[in-house]
């Protein structure tokens, strides 16, 4: 019994380090592929989002007359924020489907891909990060102790994204329509987010179906804490936590339940 005591933690950091190995070969085996035999590579990274923010800018602010301080800072933040989520959620659909090969492989931890998918989004949104310290920088934005908070942030989003990529992964395995509506329904998403206008904009009975999505309240967090260096909305940065703690066990209870039948369906 004590035998058996003292070699169990041992065996447990055998396994994690096992699971760390395998989740940084596997994120660097997604970034070799998603770049591979492209000139510019990795700086894709930036460039997709710039583009999109000159277009957006030019529409919001040229056409729309959006009027919000900082505006470069402001909706560049957003999208940073949002394509993280959006990107590894489209991802996520097709992610057994994908990778038959290791499906198939015995013993192979398939919860593990989720997380692999939001890692490398996350990857790229610190690659980005720098960019955005440049905006903020350039408009004369000067960064708060709160900017301590970005990790506590970012473990946030990562909770709640790996919490919805697990069902929507199990999903498509059966219903192969998954991967192409939630594409559809996440390029609206963006429209409905105050990525690139402010919330306060948005009319009054509205208001409420917005405060439903998380989504808003982590975008407002992490402009508190980088664009106006204040603190962010507590008790909403409290519950978006207790949600993100929430959906990530039962995220993965539903793919653990769906696994048995993964290798039947690819």
């Amino acid at each position: 019994m004590t035998l058996q005591t003292q070699t169990l933690p041992q065996h447990q950091k055998r396994r994690l380090g096992y699971y760390y190995d395998l989740i940084v070969v596997l994120v660097s085996r997604e970034l070799k592929l998603l770049y591979k035999r492209s000139l510019l590579g990795i700086a894709w990274t930036l460039i997709n989002p710039l583009l999109q923010l000159a277009v957006f800018s030019f529409v919001f602010r040229g056409i729309l007359q959006v009027n919000i301080p900082h505006y470069a800072s402001y909706a560049f933040s957003g999208l940073l924020i949002w394509v993280w989520t959006q990107t590894s959620l489209t991802q996520a659909t097709g992610l057994i489907t994908n990778n038959r090969p290791l499906i198939r492989q015995p013993g192979f931890p398939i919860a593990i891909l989720p997380i692999v998918t939001v890692t490398t989004g996350l990857i790229h949104f610190l690659l980005a990060l720098p960019v955005l310290l440049a905006f903020l920088a350039i408009e004369g934005i000067s960064l708060t102790p709160f900017v301590l908070l970005l990790p506590v942030l970012l473990a946030i989003q990562f909770c709640l994204t790996v919490g919805l990529a697990y069902p929507l992964a199990a999903l498509n395995v059966t219903f192969r329509d998954t991967q192409h509506t939630v594409s559809v329904l996440l390029q609206l998403m963006a429209y409905l987010l105050p990525i690139f206008y402010a919330v306060q904009q948005v009319p009054q009975r509205f208001q409420a179906i917005y405060s439903l999505n998380p989504m808003v309240p982590l975008l407002e967090a992490y402009r508190n804490v980088l664009l106006t260096g204040s603190a962010p909305n507590w008790r909403a940065l409290l519950l978006l936590g207790l949600l993100g703690a929430v959906s990530l066990p039962i995220g993965y209870r539903v793919f653990k339940r769906q696994g048995e039948r993964f290798v039947e369906e690819v």
